[in-house]
């Protein structure tokens, strides 16, 4: 059975466009994926909101899991703040494993997203949840949460991104 250990962000601390933060939604998606992947067999852990990133690194270092999947979402640097839009989906530069993911979590995503011209994928070596994960790793922006239209776009489609992104991890399993 594959197993996958789901990392929504512990950002308490970065308000999310309405209300809440992003912690608050990220868990939401996170909990609307779980019924999906239990249907496809697929076994999931996951973070809890009161760990740090550091123990949530550790946690999935010392569960043995096949992926570890970062779920957070976007917010612009404070001179273009609540201007930019669209999922970006980032991959440790040098796996390949990670970049399949990545890519398949992108394909998802442009199923739903309002433009999905705007879905990116995009390598990188500096982020620490896709550094430091012993397992192949891949970290979703889901959309940006200072964006009103992308705030409310997440807030109306919670299901449907936690499906979305439970479609990819079956199809990274080879179960769909």
């Amino acid at each position: 059975m594959p197993r996958i250990y789901l990392s929504p962000s512990l950002q308490e601390y970065n308000p999310f466009y309405g209300g809440g933060s992003e912690e608050d939604v990220m868990n939401l998606i996170a909990d609307a994926m779980e019924p999906y992947l239990a249907a496809d067999g697929i076994e999931y852990l996951r973070n809890a909101p009161e760990m740090t990133l550091g123990q949530a690194i550790a946690d999935s270092n010392n569960s043995n899991v096949d992926f570890h999947l970062a779920i957070h979402s976007n917010a612009a640097p404070p001179p273009v703040a609540g201007t930019r839009r669209g999922p970006v989906v980032y991959y440790y530069a040098t796996s390949p494993y990670g970049r399949q993911m990545a890519e398949l979590i992108a394909d998802e995503l442009r199923e739903i997203y309002p433009d999905p011209s705007k879905v990116q994928v995009l390598p990188t070596t500096t982020l620490r949840e896709l550094r430091r994960t012993n397992a192949p790793s891949a970290l979703v922006e889901v959309a940006y949460h200072d964006n009103p239209e992308d705030a409310a776009w997440i807030r109306g489609n919670i299901d449907e991104i936690g499906k979305a992104l439970s479609n990819a991890v079956a199809a990274y399993f080879g179960l769909r």
